[in-house]
This record gives C-alpha cells, structure tokens and sequence, in this order.
C-alpha cells in the first residue's frame, strides 16, 4: 500500500516535517507517520492499516505536492496480525478495530492538556475530535474575540489619541476583512501548535464522531471510522451554544458568537440580546469599533455573576461609552422590516417596544454538549438537574474508569478550569487520589475596562453569613491607571475575619486580568492581608492597587 500526500485546497506545495518511522517499523492503523508543513498550518499523515514499513519515499524539509507519494506499507495479512489487549468481544468486522490505554473524547483545552498531561506521565493517549483541536476556545471563543477585542482596542486608542497629545488627521476606517483575517493567523497558529504538540507527544489524534457502543467501547464515524476498545476514558466534549425559543432566530440578520467571528462586514447598528459575559464582551467590541449598540437583558443588572458593586460600575461605564442598556427586559421576537433590517420587539414593566438595527447577536449562554454520544449505552449518569455530567472531586462519573471534564460536566465553564480538570482526571486514573478545588478559581471579562474576580464576592460572603471586612482602592490613585489614561474603576478584597485570610477579590479597571493572577495565588494559597502588605510591590504599576487594597483593611489605602 502506498501512502500518498493527502490533497490540499488549492493544490498547494507543502512541506515534510518530522518523519516518526523507519522502514522496518511495524505500525498500527492511526499512527502518524509524519506531520507535513501546509499553508494552513501542520497537518498529520496516518497509517491507514496495520503494517511495515516498507519504503520511506520522502524526506524531511522536501517540498511536496499533493497525491506525491510518502510511504509504502506492506500490510499484514490476517494470520499475521499481532494480538491486541481486548477488553470486551468485539463483534464488527469490515472497521478498522483499535485498542487505547486512555481514550479522550474531545480535543479542546480541557482534552489536549489532559491528553498531553498524561502522555508526559507514560500513559499511551488516543484523542478522538469531531471538529478541530483546540475546541470551541481556540476555534470560535477565548482566543479568536480575543483577537476582535484587541483590533477594537487599538481603534478605540486612536479615536482617543489627541490625549496623549498625538494628532491623526482624517477619518479612521476599520478594515473588518483584516481584523477578521488577523484572528484567523492567530486562531490557526495556536491549533497548528496544538497539532505539533499532539505529535511530539506521540498522541494518537482520530478525527471523527466518537459515540459509546459499551462502557469499554467507542464507534468513531467520519473522517476516520473504527471501533476502539479503552481501558479508561475522559469525556471532554465541551458546549454548545443555547438556542433560546425566540422567533425569527434564523433570519439572515442574526449572528451568535460563533458566526459573528467570521463577519466581514460591520454594522452601523446591532442590537445584542444577553447582558452577560459574551454579550458585554462583544458590545464593548462593537461600540469600540463605532457600532451603535444596543444591550437587552432579562435580569435587572447586566454581569449577574459579578459582585453587584462591579456591575454597577460597569453600567455606568458603558452608557457613558454609548452603549444604551434595557435590563429587566425580555424579548418576545425579531422580525424582518421593509427594507431588510432587523426589528427586535422585548417588553419591559413600561410595555413592548421595537428596536431597529442592522444585525442581531444572540449571546444567550452555552450548555454541555452531549450531541451524537450515545451516553446512554455507557452507563454514565448526568447531574441532578439533567444538565451535563455527574462527576466527584476526582472527576470521575458514577462508572470508575469513566471521567468527564470541562463544560459538558456544567460546572465552571471557563477553558483554564477544564485544563485543571484534566490534569486533575488523568492524576487520579494514575492513582494520585487528586480532589479538584473550586475556592480559587479566577475569572476575566474583557470589557473596557477589563473585569476579574476570584474567591467570592461581597453579595455571596453576605448571604453565607460571613463575618468579613472590606479593603478597597480606587484606579484614581494609581499611577500608571492615569499614565494610561485609565482612571475609572476599583479593586475590592474580602477578608475573613474569623481567619484573617483573603478569601475574595474583585478588579474592574485597567489590567484586571493579569492583576488577578496575584490575587488568586493569594487566595488559594491562604495569604492574611498582613502577608500582602509586607509584599513589596513594584512602582509605578498597576498592581499597587492590591497592596493598597490590602492597607485598607488597617490603617488604610496609603494614596486615597
């Protein structure tokens, strides 16, 4: 059999990276045989069979055309198969059958760092992905709106570059093909990273739809169909965007946060339903970038999940930004007008009302995707409210060599607690007797200005009846806030004072995301506020609000 230079759009040359066998190497069906250099990135060439390695007929760093050949593989016959570790009968023939000591179901950053965690402790990983490596962060969330926030940044500074005494003459235009082509270079970077990470680390990747026959067995349908036998098995599927019940949601008009990455054209106008995390995030994009914006929120406040003194100030900030703000609305349906925009009708306590814009962004939220798993037939159980996977501390399900990490559990729905998930999964299946810990998990909203917490809030230390003490400092008397031009916003620290110890932090104001970083290890790490205020910190930074957040519990802030 001879393996060819599988065809590329465009017919483009690439070119041969690493070659990972010898001739004489005996192979299974599934393993990469090399990783090829292409325009979009590194891209994997399997065996398709078991066999030898016959014949090399390409060399590294060569350019190569599509349908070019590369190996040639002689395959065994049928008596001279090696025999496979079989956990269960299998009873299907015509499919390619493989065996996997770990199994991970979902390529996203919750599965490829548990897959490469794993494989870096001597575990042998086989990864089954329906769509691409890096899941929904890499492909269409954290990291591409990302991308948009910082080109709706950079436009923003230059409308406000007169403040800085420099002077731009004419009208400033946003080329939205560039930003867009910008977050694909980026996005397609990092899963090409991802890609060579999988092959440096010997990760078998199968690319497909994998579905549980049995609790030891997966059917994987697709690009590349087998069965596969695990001894054990994370499911790291991801989620899914919510589909609210709201007529006309498949009017052409209408974008969620995936399809809105790949708009070229920018409206003059657009109407976002969701005053949450990915609808606040994306008006702040939007205003930025010159949209008249419109937010329509079911709640009474935008950013629920933020300590209500947060998300006041956030309100505040973006109706002076021109962001206009409808809380305590719902909305009953979008329509087509005359003239082809989009007509939102939502009612509040004053009655219905009509909104006109160009577009409509549904930022509703995401639920655990379970779609074409069969969870069924393995035995797995969801949580109480029927809404994503039971797991324990261990992340392990109700079947013992069964663990389930990330959004499809429907905990924590944020890309770095599904990689601790992982990690946290894949110690325990090795036998670590790891327990996954919720009490310091950091959280960022890129707004302007940016907003993050960790710990808990005021609202939630209040209602557990906590007896705590509030430290607190304003961005007005930090240095670099007003170098930057940035004077809006506070830092809020929680401390108990059964404990004495930092047990919640709250940011909105400029670098909240890396300032949070600080305080999280605080935190996890059982910091007393003395422990900050003998810390030095550097000057002139932003991070000199934490020290004098943490003043604020005694003698007070030093600069306010």
């Amino acid at each position: 059999m001879i393996i060819k230079m599988p065809a590329i759009p465009g017919g483009k040359m690439s070119k041969v990276g690493k070659i990972n066998v010898n001739a004489g190497d005996k192979v299974d069906a599934g393993v990469i045989l090399v990783q090829v250099e292409t325009a979009k990135g590194n891209r994997p060439v399997k065996a398709v069979s078991e066999g030898t390695v016959c014949k090399i007929l390409c060399e590294e760093g060569a350019e190569i055309a599509p349908g070019a050949p590369m190996f040639e593989i002689t395959e065994y016959q049928a008596d001279e198969k090696p025999a496979k570790e079989d956990f269960n009968d299998m009873t299907q023939t015509g499919t390619t059958q493989l065996s996997a000591d770990l199994l991970i179901i979902g390529g996203g950053p919750g599965g490829y760092v548990a897959a490469i965690y794993a494989a870096k402790n001597g575990r042998t990983v086989t990864l089954v992905e329906k769509s691409q490596l890096g899941g929904t962060c890499l492909n269409v969330g954290c990291i591409p709106t990302k991308a948009l926030v910082k080109s709706a940044e950079i436009c923003h500074s230059v409308n406000n570059a007169s403040v800085f005494g420099v002077e731009i003459d004419g009208n400033i235009r946003v080329n939205m093909k560039k930003v867009i082509d910008r977050k694909d270079q980026v996005k397609n970077k990092l899963v090409s990273g991802i890609d060579y990470l999988m092959n440096k680390n010997n990760i078998n990747v199968i690319s497909g739809q994998a579905s549980f026959m049995d609790q030891h067995t997966v059917a994987v349908t697709g690009n590349e169909s087998c069965i596969i036998k695990a001894k054990d098995i994370i499911i790291a599927t991801g989620s899914k965007i919510s589909k609210p019940p709201i007529p006309g949601m498949d009017l052409p008009f209408v974008r969620n946060s995936t399809t809105a990455l790949s708009d070229t054209e920018l409206p003059k106008s657009i109407a976002i339903i969701g005053g949450g995390v990915i609808g606040m995030e994306f008006a702040f994009l939007y205003r930025n970038l010159g949209v008249d914006v419109h937010v329509i929120e079911f709640m009474d406040r935008i950013l629920t999940m933020v300590d209500h003194e947060i998300s006041s100030e956030m309100q505040a900030i973006a109706e002076d930004a021109g962001i206009k703000i409808h809380t305590c609305s719902k909305v009953l349906k979008i329509q087509s007008s005359m003239n082809g925009t989009a007509v939102t009708s939502y009612e509040d306590k004053n009655g219905e009302h009509l909104l006109v814009s160009d577009k409509v962004l549904v930022a509703i939220g995401r639920e655990p995707d379970l779609e074409g798993l069969s969870l069924e037939l393995s035995g797995v159980l969801l949580n109480s409210r029927g809404r994503g996977i039971e797991v324990n501390s261990a992340m392990r399900t109700n079947i013992d060599h069964i663990y389930a990490i990330g959004d499809v559990t429907d905990k924590i729905q944020l890309a770095h607690v599904a990689s601790h998930q992982g990690m946290v999964a894949v110690d325990n299946l090795l036998g670590k007797h790891t327990a996954m810990d919720y009490s310091a998990v950091p959280n960022v909203i890129f707004t302007t200005p940016e907003i993050a917490s960790v710990g808990i809030n005021e609202d939630e230390a209040r209602a557990k009846g906590l007896n705590i003490s509030i430290g607190r400092f304003s961005f007005e008397g930090n240095g670099k806030a007003l170098t930057m031009n940035e004077p809006r916003g506070f830092i809020k620290l929680l401390k108990d004072n059964e404990s004495q110890k930092i047990i919640g932090g709250s940011i909105i104001g400029p670098d909240a995301s890396s300032l949070i970083s600080t305080l999280t290890l605080a935190i996890a790490n059982g910091f007393t506020e003395k422990q900050i205020t003998e810390t030095i910190f550097s000057h002139p930074t932003t991070s000199e609000v934490i020290h004098e957040a943490a003043l604020d519990f005694g003698i007070g802030a030093l600069h306010q």
